[in-house]
């Protein structure tokens, strides 16, 4: 089946990537994932999504002993794609990632026609008082024109939080929001305490202000981390994979994706639109409201079966041969030195041969 996989993301791929060339400036989003959590992942996949669409549009598989170690296959990974995708004549404007520094530094100085953001929930979960803050941070950033009015927006919180709301800024001079009822003069911050200052440094501070300035306005990639989690689907953490099936199991996965990227939302008979209450442990307590889609749909299951009967089946030499190209690479344990099998032995033999002293 993995040949009839491979062929067919290639397809829909093509049609994808058509379809953007002809567009004036692409706004994409990529991330990684590792097989495993830590630095001793040895796959790590990087996908990148048409923001716009929602679409998966490439997936680059890294296997770790090709970059060194696991700490750099996301950096090559978001290479690979990038070049595979202005080969293919796509115009790249914007890229929204998380902070990697190496990210950070590879478009900096290699693309900088490409303008970069940061993904708003990445920097703020870094970061204690962002992710406390969360809602002023995703206001600061999706409310403002530029990266130094979202820099104004967000450094106001200290002062806002003494019951300050009128700002030394001509980007943001004052709050936006009605005066405060006199009932509330218990929850302010009290103005030049220790908690006050001790919050104002670390709001305002210089790197914090810095990633601020690039937060991305409009498009986020939460939407591809949705995308990770299908994978645990289709390739579960806890199975070991080759590299072969785990790069057929990322493209089903985009299929099965892509499919459903576009769903509508549910509706009752009348017409009224669905929603449903959850209640994430992360807000102890209190709910969260989320659309309900309609259900997913697999039509690229018959789509798979019908190439697999009607065309691999009769010429199966072109479609194995396309996925024998692939360059694999060594297995991770072919950069270590292999020693003597019969010395090897014979060492094991005799260390647990020797007498007991008594």
């Amino acid at each position: 089946m993995d040949p009839c996989v491979f062929s067919t993301w290639k397809r829909l791929q093509a049609d994808l990537i058509q379809t953007l060339s002809q567009t004036e400036g692409v706004t994409l989003g990529g991330d990684m994932r590792a097989d495993s959590p830590g630095h001793s992942a040895k796959y790590g996949s990087y996908s990148v999504m048409d923001l716009h669409t929602g679409k998966i549009i490439d997936v680059q598989l890294v296997q770790s002993n090709e970059v060194g170690s696991s700490v750099n296959m996301e950096k090559e990974g978001l290479i690979r794609s990038l070049s595979f995708l202005e080969a293919s004549g796509v115009t790249i404007k914007t890229m929204v990632t998380d902070r990697h520094p190496q990210i950070q530094k590879y478009l900096r100085e290699q693309k900088p026609e490409i303008r970069h953001f940061y993904d708003v929930w990445h920097v703020a979960k870094g970061e204690e008082v962002a992710a406390k803050c969360h809602q002023p941070f995703y206001w600061s950033s999706t409310t403002s024109s530029s990266g130094e009015e979202a820099v104004a927006k967000w450094a106001s919180v200290s002062n806002h939080v003494q019951n300050i709301h009128s700002h030394n800024n001509a980007l943001f001079p004052e709050c936006q929001h009605p005066a405060p009822a006199e009932s509330h003069s218990n929850k302010w911050l009290k103005s030049a305490s220790k908690a006050a200052f001790k919050l104002q440094k670390i709001v305002e501070n210089k790197r914090l202000l810095k990633d601020v300035a690039k937060l991305s306005p409009n498009h986020q990639t939460s939407a591809i981390e949705g995308f990770h989690s299908v994978i645990l689907r289709f390739a579960p953490k806890n199975v070991v994979f080759s590299y072969r099936g785990m790069l057929c199991r990322l493209y089903l996965t985009a299929m099965h994706f892509n499919e459903n990227a576009t769903r509508a939302q549910l509706k009752t008979k009348e017409g009224a639109p669905v929603y449903k209450i959850k209640y994430p442990k992360y807000k102890k307590g209190k709910y969260s409201i989320q659309a309900v889609k309609t259900n997913q749909t697999s039509g690229y299951v018959d789509n798979l079966l019908q190439i697999l009967f009607n065309e691999v089946l009769d010429d199966p030499g072109r479609f194995t041969t396309e996925l024998d190209q692939l360059t694999i690479p060594e297995p991770l344990c072919a950069q270590f030195e292999r020693p003597d099998r019969d010395e090897a032995v014979a060492g094991f033999v005799s260390r647990f041969s020797r007498p007991e002293q008594v």
